[in-house]
């Protein structure tokens, strides 16, 4: 388990409690949340909000904390049901970051190995995947390459059209 790293936690749910307030489902990816640990949502938007979490819950318990692995739902002080939602990460404050540009070195599958059958070109608009979304992305191929054919390695830089939460690597 991932303990010695900063509190990560991709939601993958959100709902409202009468009376308490918001809670963010997910798992946690690394770390370890304390209640009342201050938390930043991250991602989807460019401003990252810092909150506090006022209560863990794992299995219908109360915890005093939650760890890399565990299943949970975190209790969030003063967040609207629509302040927050699956695609959004829970993090340390300041320990990750929203961006809408990359770049990556990419292997495009064969047909044969579940990918692609036509080439693709500058420009090409593909889905990309985040922990627990997807978002539209445009793909700008390196200086001199035309295309990029099944089977090929490739260098591309990507703009996504909503800010994600994520690190180099």
């Amino acid at each position: 388990r991932d303990t010695d790293k900063p509190f990560l936690m991709p939601v993958e749910d959100v709902f409202s409690i009468t009376g308490r307030g918001t809670v963010a489902t997910g798992r946690v990816e690394r770390g370890i949340l304390k209640v009342q640990d201050q938390v930043e949502i991250v991602g989807l938007t460019n401003d990252p909000r810092t909150v506090v979490c006022t209560g863990v819950e794992m299995f219908r318990k109360l915890l005093d904390e939650a760890q890399a692995g565990d299943n949970i739902g975190a209790l969030l002080r003063g967040v609207q049901r629509t302040d927050i939602e699956r695609g959004q990460v829970l993090a340390k404050p300041g320990s990750i970051t929203p961006h809408t540009k990359f770049k990556s070195e990419v292997y495009v599958l064969t047909k044969e190995e579940g990918g692609r059958h036509t080439p693709f070109f500058d420009g090409y608009r593909p889905q990309f995947y985040f922990r627990t979304t997807d978002v539209t992305g445009s793909i700008k191929l390196e200086e001199g390459v035309e295309m990029v054919m099944p089977g090929d390695n490739a260098t591309f830089n990507i703009e996504l059209i909503t800010p994600i939460a994520m690190e180099e690597g």
